[in-house]
């Protein structure tokens, strides 16, 4: 493997968010806090670093709402990237740019980059079915089809990927698909589209991947997708609204939102060199082979930025290449996950209504969701910031300069000599400093700011044990000694603080006097002048009372009812006999089975039914194979209507149980006959 890149320019990004709602702490715990904390932390060690971000306002969620409400898809975009930008600009999360993707700016870099690949070769035209709604007239789009998942049964998998087992669906897979749109069943018609040759690429790619140190989430997941077998992957859809493709050949469709995003990184970027004065400054960073490019994502976009946009850059050539992707778990809210659908979330913009940004970056900061999901409560939040913002580092800091204040003027009190316990102290403030710095640099958010409030507990027990309030009488050096230790850890503070909490450093800074932030390195070594006069002493963190949590915890217990409602209701749905009767359950033998063509996740199954003989097609082939399913004798629904499933005629449905999102058959305990009917 290769080591881990040593250099001073940096470029760093987060996944662009979708304009199509607001920010919720699930998106700042995963791509955006511990990006800025670390892009915060580079800056202190004086590196060269921008640190870019965009809205993503393209793919068919927006086009989705937007039909829903009623009105154009600018008309979202345009207020949520305002939305979004705002709520960023108040918790502290600071881009350098911070751009979209509907820009002609975007568009014209996104098209210039689908030129390269084009005129390369790199890609492959294909004529295939894409589903069809006659009754609009209208190609749709994966969000615009739902039907059932062939692998886990759910029955709102979308027509591109299944939310429920994350299974990846080609079209036609999806078992009794509908239109969102009109609730019409579509129809599979040929349209041609161009493709990333991703299983062409994939051995290339590899041989790059295996060169790099990955976080393990990343190697594994990324490796998974490789074993399994990279296919080619669409690159342009049937749509209006998104980056037109730049051939004559192609008109009325627009590149795949997953190929027009990433390059959002590039195109922001050129937007912050033309806003700097300087167009081509962009290359200084995208084609230079000494910058250090870094991906700040979820784990639902590893495959996106890991392997796709390797992949398009390496083929456009002259880019640099991801040299790290911290990608984060997920990070569930009260034990539940983040429904944005059931309004089942905290939004950031509704959080900055009622609180300070410092108390929600500290406890989602210490509980990033690195290895595993991790959880938020506002139990939790409250106690992180009374018991351990208010009691331990706001106290240390209040005692500190209060008792300064009111026995020494406010002005710094001499070192005299050490003791042991000083210089234990002075010890401990090093190590510490030390350890958060080598967290810091290997995306480990959450063990640096563990460590930061460790040494808040060290100076909180250096005060008490140092007992300056009884030594001011017995002992004025020893005091005077334990003031100034206690006033370095407070200008160290100002600056560890800065990454994670820097609306209290800013405040920390002005209560020290400090007109400007030291660097990380040069604070550990800098310390006050004896009779250098502090600033007025403020209150750093204000505890919360009970009853605001608990109006914040009621607040989502609505949405629990709501959802335990909706769910009992479903539960509790039922049917006639009358209605019951209608479907034709029936025995059946499976007599011939073989894979669907072009297909890896389907058989063609020939079976019998009683006198006749029929074709099925299921989505079996990743858990059974041809083998292990001829000859057993399945419960199959007779009389459902045929359909075409990857153009290929399914007459019927086999029954079967879902258990962790695999399929098992549902088989008769003896031998019976077939076309026996199932009651």
């Amino acid at each position: 493997m290769e080591k881990i890149k040593k250099t001073d320019k940096y470029l760093v990004t987060s996944a662009l968010p979708y304009a199509n709602g607001p920010l919720h702490l699930g998106h700042i715990a995963g791509a955006y806090l511990p990006a800025d904390i670390y892009v915060r932390f580079l800056r202190l060690n004086n590196k060269e670093v921008i640190y870019i971000c965009g809205s993503d306002e393209h793919g068919v969620p927006i086009t989705v709402q937007a039909d829903v409400k009623g009105v154009s898809p600018q008309e979202i975009v345009d207020y949520y990237h305002q939305l979004n930008k705002k709520s960023f600009e108040e918790f502290g999360i600071r881009f350098d740019n911070y751009s979209r993707t509907s820009l002609h700016l975007h568009h014209e870099t996104a098209q210039e980059f689908f030129n390269i690949l084009y005129k390369k070769g790199i890609f492959i035209v294909k004529e295939e079915e894409q589903f069809y709604s006659e009754t609009s007239e209208r190609f749709l789009p994966d969000r615009y089809v739902e039907g059932i998942c062939p692998f886990c049964g759910y029955d709102k998998a979308r027509g591109d990927q299944c939310e429920k087992c994350g299974k990846w669906l080609q079209t036609g897979e999806l078992l009794e698909p509908r239109s969102k749109i009109d609730n019409s069943i579509p129809v599979l018609k040929k349209t041609k589209h161009w493709y990333l040759p991703m299983g062409k690429l994939a051995d290339s790619w590899k041989k790059w991947f295996e060169k790099k140190q990955w976080k393990e989430n990343v190697y594994n997941y990324c490796m998974g997708w490789y074993k399994e077998g990279l296919g080619d992957r669409p690159i342009t859809r049937d749509l209006t609204w998104g980056v037109k493709v730049p051939l004559e050949e192609a008109e009325g469709k627009v590149l795949y939102v997953w190929f027009d995003a990433p390059i959002g990184y590039i195109s922001s970027t050129k937007e912050w060199a033309e806003k700097m004065g300087d167009p081509e400054k962009w290359k200084e960073y995208w084609c230079d082979s000494d910058t250090r490019l870094i991906h700040f994502i979820g784990k639902d976009n590893i495959v996106f930025h890991a392997i796709l946009f390797p992949m398009m850059l390496a083929e456009a050539g002259g880019f640099v290449l991801p040299d790290a992707i911290p990608a984060n778990e997920y990070l569930t809210i009260e034990g539940r996950k983040i429904s944005t659908s059931q309004n089942y979330a905290v939004w950031l913009k509704d959080y900055l209504e009622k609180f300070a940004p410092d108390p929600l970056r500290y406890t989602l900061a210490i509980n990033t969701p690195e290895t595993k999901d991790t959880d938020f409560s506002w139990t939790q939040f409250q106690s992180r910031n009374n018991d351990e913002l208010a009691d331990i580092l706001g106290n240390f800091i209040n005692r500190t300069l209060t008792f300064i204040a009111q026995n020494w003027n406010g002005k710094v009190p001499e070192r005299h000599e050490l003791d042991k316990m000083d210089r234990s102290m002075l010890k401990e403030i090093k190590d510490k400093h030390s350890e958060i710095t080598q967290h810091l640099e290997n995306f480990q958010t959450r063990f640096s700011t563990r460590r930061l409030m460790d040494l808040c507990r060290s100076a909180n027990k250096y005060f008490n044990d140092k007992a300056p309030w009884e030594t001011r009488k017995s002992d004025i050096a020893d005091c005077e000694t334990t003031l100034n230790i206690c006033l370095h850890i407070t200008r160290v503070l100002s600056t560890l603080l800065e990454p994670f909490m820097p609306f209290s450093a800013a405040k920390l800074r002005k209560m020290l006097n400090i007109k400007q932030t030291l660097s990380w390195d040069e604070v550990i070594h800098s310390e006050f002048s004896p009779g250098f006069k502090l600033g007025e002493p403020e209150i750093l963190f204000t505890k919360i009372e009970d009853d605001i949590i608990e109006k914040e915890r009621n607040n989502l217990k609505k949405e629990e009812v709501t959802m335990d409602e909706e769910k009992q209701e479903k539960q509790s749905e039922q049917i006639s006999i009358d209605y019951l009767k209608k479907v034709d359950l029936r025995t059946a033998k499976v007599i011939q089975a073989e894979k669907v063509e072009n297909a890896d996740k389907l058989l063609k199954l020939q079976i019998e039914l009683g006198s006749e003989k029929r074709q099925l097609v299921a989505g079996l082939a990743q858990d059974y194979t041809p083998e292990q399913i001829t000859g057993k004798t399945i419960i199959m629904v007779a009389n459902l209507e045929p359909a075409k499933i990857r153009g290929v005629e399914s007459q019927g449905m086999l029954l079967a149980a879902v258990e962790d999102g695999k399929p098992v058959l549902l088989t008769t305990d003896k031998d019976v006959n077939t076309g026996v009917k199932v009651s």
